[in-house]
């Protein structure tokens, strides 16, 4: 009789483990290509080549104007979900962030790799890390926009000889705005000076920062000239210890250039130093301030018509740029090691991006992609 009762209670637990064995994959899975570990300040070497999950609203705050690859964006639309890979450049300059002196003068960071690598990304991770540590956040998701598709040119009122990008101005305000207005709410910082804009318009000293940026979005004409009134707020606020700011640039190597595709009345072409937003975004990534960090990514999709044979910083910065930022810290990044790469391989697969797969399908990606992330996207996308 009692040898019954156990093997009848055996059975039962038989049964439950095979319940339990028939939604384990799922967790496995998880375990296997994601990280429960969806905070950025969090993230070390131990979630390595795994996925982690950006909340829609910080995504929708975040990247609503910018910040991810169009193609990328596609996939977010087709997964329903936005998902970064945890990679070596990500966390190792989130590591040197955690053991920064931030009263010593702001260290740069210069991201560099070959097309395709995740250097766009891996700003997107960092600027996910410096929302999450309420950073202010100054970010340009891509400068070469502004030097190759300027949407509007006028002369500039303020610096004789130069042009001012109105539309473009006012669109990256508006971008600021959406990343930043909660925390400038609740650090309220304010103007040092009064900025007199003509007869009738001032910003007088004492208003909230805010409204730089507010009379920059509603009077376009003025976009320009009140960012670089905000970036020099900022730098003085950082340094007074008020904020914490992260400047982030994607195609920083644009700023030095020798011409852009903006042409004057006689057709010639116009060097970057010409357009007045070039100014402030160097002015604040010189290492004259404190309480901050900049973080640049350099590349050759940047320049204009020709490609440049070295993805190296000190070839595509040219040498005025190299001194402007020397000294700094090279972070390359990289095509996808093994491990990243299966990982990616095991993601595509969960989220039915790679279909009708044939055995050996892996290896062939692989070789043909020669683990880039970009080619890898590309090709898994019609699988």
């Amino acid at each position: 009789m009692i040898r019954g009762v156990i093997q009848s209670r055996l059975a039962s637990a038989r049964s439950l483990y095979a319940t339990v064995a028939a939604h384990a994959p799922a967790t496995e899975k998880l375990d296997e290509f994601r990280t429960i570990e969806q905070n950025p300040a969090k993230h070390s070497s131990a979630a390595l080549s795994r996925f982690y999950t950006v909340p829609a609203d910080v995504r929708k705050q975040i990247f609503a104007h910018g910040g991810l690859p169009k193609n990328f964006e596609k996939q977010v639309k087709t997964f329903n979900e936005c998902c970064l890979m945890v990679r070596r450049p990500a966390v190792e300059i989130i590591e040197y962030l955690r053991r920064t002196d931030f009263n010593r003068p702001v260290n740069r960071f210069v991201l560099y790799g070959e097309d395709g690598a995740g250097k766009s990304l891996t700003l997107a991770h960092l600027l996910h890390y410096g929302h999450q540590e309420q950073y202010v956040l100054v970010h340009v998701p891509w400068v070469p926009n502004w030097m190759k598709r300027a949407r509007e040119t006028a002369n500039s009122s303020t610096i004789e000889g130069s042009l001012d990008l109105p539309l473009d101005g006012a669109a990256w305000l508006v971008h600021f705005k959406s990343q930043n207005a909660p925390l400038l709410n609740r650090l309220g910082l304010t103007v040092s000076r009064d900025y007199v804009w003509t007869k009738r318009e001032t910003t007088p000293a004492g208003a909230p920062l805010l409204a730089l940026v507010e009379h920059g979005i509603s009077r376009a004409k003025f976009a320009c000239d009140a960012i670089a009134a905000l970036l020099q707020e900022l730098k003085q606020h950082s340094s007074a210890g008020k904020c914490k700011t992260m400047v982030l640039v994607d195609g920083y190597n644009a700023f030095f250039h020798p011409h852009t595709r903006i042409q004057t009345e006689n057709k010639v072409r116009i060097t970057p130093d010409r357009i007045t937003l070039t100014r402030p975004f160097l002015d604040i990534t010189r290492n004259d301030w404190t309480n901050g960090v900049c973080v640049l990514a350099v590349d050759r999709l940047a320049l204009t018509e020709e490609r440049m044979a070295s993805c190296l910083p000190k070839y595509l910065l040219y040498r005025e740029g190299f001194e402007h930022l020397d000294p700094f810290v090279p972070v390359r990044v990289e095509g996808y090691n093994d491990v990243e790469y299966h990982s990616c391989i095991k993601y595509y697969l969960d989220r039915k991006w790679i279909q009708a797969a044939e055995p050996g399908f892996e290896v062939e990606l692989k070789m043909l992609s020669c683990q880039n992330p970009y080619q890898l996207m590309q090709l898994c996308a019609s699988l």
